[in-house]
């Protein structure tokens, strides 16, 4: 019963921390307009990027996005360690949740962002192998392809194929991770229909607007 409790709690607290949107939060904040009424009209990091530019608004997003995945994340795997020694399970769990308000957050009725970055900054609290294999991949399509989605994609899927690989003990770690890259896989499938059609925007770290 102790074991049901502390998953409801963990997922109530990482669904509702995972919501608050830094792209909302600062392009009303910064520019006093709505990111969903701009570009993409997706509340996210790159199309944040895209409509006002690489600047210090910009990296405020990323960093409101990580740590609100990554402090949940953290307390929730440390919790879930000293309890029942299910450090990944409990980064993993806690992750999955916070990507899922993130792509649906009660804050905003339920529109969200992509869960990309979410997903990112909880792959470091599992296990840093994987990471690492995630990150090379990310990086190396991104600055090849130059399309953000794809890089995005495939970075995500390789997190459980290189879980596998690794041998990892915990199946429930590996369903869970299987299940954090599917929901990036499925939020970007605008932008695959894009990239069928030739209009899937590139990926640039020029600058529009400057705060």
């Amino acid at each position: 019963m102790a074991f049901v409790i502390s998953l409801l709690v963990i997922a109530v607290i990482s669904y509702v921390l995972g919501g608050v949107n830094g792209a909302i939060i600062m392009s009303r904040l910064v520019y006093h307009e709505d990111i969903r009424k701009s570009g993409s009209n997706n509340p996210g990091f790159t199309n944040f990027k895209r409509v006002y530019g690489l600047n210090a608004a910009t990296w405020s997003v990323l960093l409101i996005d990580i740590l609100k995945t990554a402090l949940p994340v953290f307390a929730a795997a440390l919790y879930m360690s000293l309890t029942f020694h299910m450090w990944q399970f409990g980064a993993q769990f806690a992750g999955l949740f916070c990507m899922l308000g993130h792509c649906f957050p009660v804050w905003y009725g339920f529109k969200g962002g992509k869960a990309f970055i979410a997903g990112f900054s909880t792959i470091w609290f599992v296990d840093w192998r994987m990471t690492l294999i995630a990150m090379a991949i990310f990086f190396l399509l991104l600055f090849t392809l130059k399309y953000m989605s794809v890089a995005s994609c495939t970075a995500a899927l390789s997190c459980p194929v290189s879980l596998a690989f690794l041998g990892y003990s915990d199946i429930w770690v590996l369903v869970l991770a299987i299940a954090a890259a599917a929901l990036v896989i499925i939020r970007h499938y605008p932008n695959f229909i894009k990239l069928a059609h030739g209009t899937e925007s590139k990926f640039s770290l020029s600058s529009k607007k400057q705060v």
